[in-house]
């Protein structure tokens, strides 16, 4: 049948009427029976398993909660007393070196001897502080005011620095063994606060990004203040302690180093008469070491636990605990150096969490919380662990964490394997009746289907006896239409479909000429085609050829590289495509020398004409006599980004200069780092991300603009690169890196700055192999006479 047949309403005495008027009856009657069935099944089961289910819930219920509330504490417990261990056992060996100095000087002197890298400081001169050198299994860091005057630590802070030198030797161990730990540490006495570390991180580093002012206060008051005065009134009176245990275990707080919220255990170190603190040992672990035991308690469906403090602050719990309980969290920075998790049980939108008591160990208690609108009765039990000794700010004191589990009633029926025993049952009969009723819908509708074959087969009989004679090749047979239902109209449409084949078999000659000629116009057509497309690759082929040529014209010319005198300049540029988006230039002005080199997004065409751009712009501010380096970018780039919104090209670049006019080297712009090598051999990397931005990107970057002074002597090399060089990949997806570009600047660093650039770039093509060149590459060297 055609669309518009099969789009029309079924008509009474077509068959699509009758079909539905036998099938859907019997359809019909087969719900009737089998849904009257099923819902009085139903019934009888809701009455069954609400009789089942509640018997016997509220023992059974209570103690599986009290039972894993139990289990869950003791795994809690043992966690901290793995920590535990290991601050004792760390402490045990800095004690014994405290209390035998001659012991302890040799220890000093022995790892000083087979690993110096531990005990070796280097000052930096920006943060005014010293550390050793990276390579050392731990890393200590020595503030300024614990500096001499020559900037290297002062006689008993080198002691110290000896002393606890041996945490190299245990820390490794212990933090492969035991509880899993973040790190472990060493903190000198309030007179001399060093602070070694395991495993070596870029401690200092980190404390002057995130604490500003840290080197101008005493360690410990500035990050633990009133915990060091808690320990010296320890030293006095060991029954002072609030918990008769040394351990003290910090509130949660953000780390510096990480920047994971962590719990800290610290261990004093006592002086060898014990009467006054000589330190710490100490080790973190994160809060979700602490936290998975607890997160993962999961009771029923959507039970949950939580570990709280004595001052109901929740440290632990997962996403559905957290919005059940209704829990709002907030940072707590008090200026102290580390910043604490609010997250308390006393601000819950929940009144009955709000009023949760914590102070003593309850039983089962019965809550409701609101959900959606309505009342959800919840159970809940409190645990408390073991008490410890706590600091938060202030002097320390004893804390008792509690660890609760909360589940829905509904959740926790512990009778519902009666109640699945009595739905299996009722299932069963529901089946079995189900089974009945579609055995007698299906007699009903068999009994239809032969009622009305007779009428139906003879058409479609009709049908296949012609299908066979136009197999047989004979196009002029028709069937009789002797209906007006579906098999009405596919009769009429089967003859229709047999003129269609008499027409085209009788004209098939006609037709294959018109299609040949058809064929002959579309193959001159391409033909055609061809040959436009031939003339536009090779007029396309020139353009690149010539925008290539204008590329190389403008590089620097050899005499503008060697006009400088007291300078050595090379350089090396290889596009990854004709034309390439990198930039270099050396610019001269009277006694006036500027060095420049650039990356645009990409490479190709659009990246070359921008590369251009920048080439004649630098090239007039430079004659202009623009000799103030912020002013200089400023200028490039709001000329740039005119033109960039102008010829609509989506492309910027990084982009910096170097300054040279025969005492000062100023380095401005944001790109690759730019590599120093000293006469000595020492290489220095300056980050230039703090120095700009990329051109092209606002029409105003001035704010974002500065300069460095760089020393520049004689014998000193100076690397500049794009990032085509360290971005380079071998067969094996290796990249060439800084790091290789540095050792290879440093192999190189006695010659000539041409020698420098030919030896690089030898051993980078060595390295890429046969590996596809995907970015342009290039490398300036200047080197002072």
């Amino acid at each position: 049948m055609d669309a518009r047949s099969s789009k029309r309403p079924a008509r009474l005495g077509s068959f699509r009427a009758k079909f539905i008027l036998v099938v859907g009856g019997a359809v019909l009657f087969d719900l009737l029976v089998s849904g009257g069935l099923a819902l009085w099944n139903v019934q009888r089961l809701s009455r069954d398993a609400t009789l089942e289910v509640g018997q016997g819930l509220e023992a059974a219920s209570q103690e599986y909660i009290r039972t894993y509330a139990d289990s869950t504490a003791a795994q809690v417990g043992l966690l901290l007393r793995q920590v535990h261990n290991d601050v004792d056992t760390l402490a045990g060996v800095l004690q014994a070196q405290i209390d035998d100095p001659e012991r302890n000087a040799d220890v000093g002197a022995a790892i000083a001897r087979t690993s110096p890298g531990s005990v070796s400081l280097s000052y930096d001169q920006n943060g005014r502080w010293a550390q050793n050198a990276q390579g050392s299994a731990s890393v200590v860091s020595v503030w300024g005011y614990l500096l001499g005057p020559d900037h290297k630590p002062t006689a008993d802070v080198e002691s110290d620095i000896r002393t606890s030198a041996v945490l190299d030797l245990v820390a490794p161990s212990l933090m492969q063994h035991g509880a899993s730990k973040l790190q472990m540490y060493y903190i000198g006495s309030k007179e001399r606060p060093i602070f070694r570390t395991a495993p070596y991180t870029d401690q200092a580093q980190t404390f002057d990004r995130l604490y500003p002012g840290h080197n101008d206060a005493n360690f410990w008051d500035f990050f633990f203040p009133g915990l060091y005065e808690s320990w010296q009134g320890w030293a006095k009176d060991m029954k002072t302690r609030p918990v008769a245990d040394d351990i003290t275990q910090t509130a949660p707080y953000t780390d510096a180093i990480t920047g994971k919220l962590i719990v800290s255990f610290f261990h004093p170190l006592w002086t060898a008469d014990r009467k006054d603190v000589a330190g710490t040992a100490g080790a973190d672990i994160t809060l979700d070491q602490l936290a998975q035991t607890v997160e993962n308690v999961k009771v029923a469906q959507s039970g949950f636990g939580f570990l709280v403090m004595s001052d109901g602050n929740v440290v632990a719990i997962n996403s559905t605990g957290e919005k059940t309980l209704g829990l709002r969290s907030a940072s707590d920075a008090s200026g102290t150096g580390v910043t604490g998790l609010e997250r308390s049980l006393k601000g819950s939108s929940q009144p009955a969490i709000a009023k949760l008591a914590l102070d003593r160990e309850q039983g089962i208690q019965h809550l409701l919380l609101q959900q959606d609108g309505s009342e959800v009765p919840y159970i809940a039990i409190v645990k408390k662990l073991p008490a410890t000794n706590l600091w938060s700010s202030g002097p320390v004191r004893q804390e008792a964490m509690s660890l609760g589990v909360v589940v829905p009633e509904r959740e926790i029926e512990a009778s519902l394997y009666a109640a699945q025993a009595k739905i299996s049952e009722a299932t069963n009969r529901i089946v079995l009746y189900q089974i009945l009723a579609i055995l007698m819908s299906l007699l009903i509708v068999t009994i239809a289907v032969f009622a009305a074959s007779k009428r139906i087969t003879s058409g479609i009989s009709a049908l296949a006896g012609a299908a066979k004679r136009i197999q047989a090749k004979d196009y002029s047979v028709r069937v009789a239409i002797t209906s007006k239902d579906e098999v009405g109209e596919a009769g009429e449409a089967f003859n229709r479909m047999a003129e269609e084949i008499s027409y085209h078999t009788e004209n098939l000659e006609q037709l294959v000429e018109e299609r040949t000629a058809q064929i002959e116009d579309a193959k001159e057509e391409i033909s055609t085609l061809n040959a436009q497309l031939q003339r536009e690759n090779r007029r396309l082929g020139t353009e690149l050829a010539v925008a290539e040529r204008i590329q190389l014209m403008v590089l620097p010319l050899d005499q503008e590289l060697e006009a400088f005198q007291a300078l050595e300049i090379a350089a090396y540029m290889r596009p990854a495509e004709e034309v390439g988006g990198d930039y270099y230039d050396v610019l001269k002005n009277g006694s006036r020398l500027k060095i420049g080199i650039g990356d645009v997004t990409g490479h190709g065409l659009e990246s070359g004409v921008l590369m251009l751009m920048v080439q004649s712009v630098a090239r007039a501010l430079q004659e202009a006599g623009n000799t103030d380096a912020v002013k200089f970018l400023t200028d490039l780039n709001s000329a740039l980004f005119k033109n960039i919104v102008r010829t609509k090209i989506d492309k910027h670049l990084t982009l910096a200069f170097l300054d040279y006019d025969g005492k000062e080297m100023i380095l401005s712009g944001q790109h690759e780092e730019v590599v120093i090598v000293r006469a000595n051999g020492k290489v220095e990397r300056i980050n230039t991300m703090d120095l700009g931005i990329p051109i092209g990107l606002e029409a105003d970057i001035s704010a974002f603009i500065k300069t460095r002074k760089i020393a520049f002597e004689k014998g000193d090399l100076i690397l500049l690169h794009t990032d085509g060089v360290t971005e380079a990949e071998n067969d094996a997806g290796e990249l060439f890196g800084m790091e290789r570009l540095c050792r290879e600047a440093v192999r190189l660093k006695d010659l000539s700055a041409e020698k420098v650039v030919s030896e690089i770039v030898a051993t980078l093509m060595l390295f890429i192999g046969s590996q596809k060149i995907y970015d342009d590459i290039t490398l300036l060297a200047v080197r002072h006479r």
